[in-house]
């Protein structure tokens, strides 16, 4: 076996915004790493969010028909996926403490790989090995980048496996380089956020805000509106012409019709964002779009809500092909 490092210039690292680097390892992040005392100050978690890689991939050519992903040692049980053609052709489960996750029996001949990482803690990359004889190529991805921004819902820290988050399935079933920006708990229409995505190369966008802020009860009637509009406008700074997909959240149970601290419900917040959007739209933006957040996951999937709030393994695939038919089937969303 021989070894391909992380920092090898043609591994490419999808879904990433930074990359930390050591002697021994390569960490990916989903903010600028060096920046984490302005992105996620004081007392907020978006830091710790943000160093797991949901959505994150490994990209590269290689004919070899096995491989193993030597990494620090994992903190938690956890899985990776192996993609090609946006084809999940293996899925490999590890255990807190080990370092290696080996994919074998692949298709023979030259092919791209996308390891996809899993979504649930830190990973720090090693290297890659591979059999004597085998080497890698770098792979160019040439398709279109989907950004999307969102709560735990959208971070999908208990997906079945990495690809199989919503933004997952909705980005392989699309075709779409995908970068998520779903952090747990910290979905709060952060203005650093906002400024990161306008920033940020894209051909569609999505945001998906409400139930961190319905939960944290972390803005109030006064301020959530101006908080979504302001999200929009400053993305549109950056973006001023692709599609923008705004999403209110999906249902809630219990706080569909429960005011939180402040006094709103997660009936009232899908008004706000609504509204908010077609505020925007009067103004003449016709690639800004709202999405119900009811359209993706209702009262009718309630069994795939075990605690109430974030959709199941399988609900998440459920919400993904949602996604797809609600965005681009029934809205008609055309990108590029």
């Amino acid at each position: 076996m021989h070894t391909i490092s992380a920092t090898d210039p043609r591994l490419t690292w999808s879904g990433t915004i930074s990359l930390e680097s050591n002697a021994n390892s390569t960490k990916p992040w989903r903010i600028p790493h060096q920046d984490q005392d302005i992105y996620s100050p004081g007392v907020s978690e978006l830091a710790g969010r943000a160093e797991m890689p949901s959505g994150v991939r490994l990209r590269f050519a290689t004919a070899a028909t096995e491989l193993t992903v030597v990494c620090e040692a994992f903190a938690e049980d956890g899985n990776f996926d192996l993609v090609i053609d946006n084809e999940i052709i293996a899925t490999t489960a590890f255990v807190a403490g080990d370092s290696e996750v080996r994919f074998a029996d692949l298709p023979a001949g030259d092919k791209t790989l996308e390891i996809w990482l899993t979504p649930a803690m830190p990973v720090a990359v090693r290297h890659i090995a591979l059999p004597d004889g085998s080497d890698i190529a770098a792979s160019e991805d040439t398709r279109l980048k989907w950004v999307t921004y969102g709560s735990s819902i959208t971070h999908c820290r208990t997906a079945g496996s990495p690809a199989t988050t919503w933004p997952g399935v909705a980005a392989r079933g699309q075709n779409l380089n995908l970068t998520s920006l779903g952090f747990g708990g910290q979905c709060h229409a952060d203005p650093l956020i906002a400024r990161l995505i306008r920033d940020l190369p894209a051909d569609f966008l999505s945001v998906k805000i409400g139930i961190n802020i319905y939960g944290a009860a972390s803005l109030s009637a006064r301020s959530f509106r101006p908080a979504v509009l302001g999200t929009i406008a400053t993305i549109r700074d950056g973006h001023p012409d692709i599609p923008l997909a705004v999403c209110s959240p999906i249902w809630g149970h219990d706080r569909e019709t429960t005011p939180n601290a402040i006094g709103l419900t997660l009936q009232q917040m899908r008004v706000e964002v609504q509204e908010a959007v077609e505020s925007y739209k009067k103004r003449g933006d016709d690639k800004l779009y709202y999405v119900d957040g009811l359209k993706l996951f209702d009262e009718s999937l309630a069994e795939y809500l075990p605690d109430n709030l974030h959709p199941d393994a399988k609900g998440y695939q459920i919400m993904g092909q949602n996604f797809l038919k609600e965005v681009f089937e029934v809205q008609g969303v055309k990108i590029g």
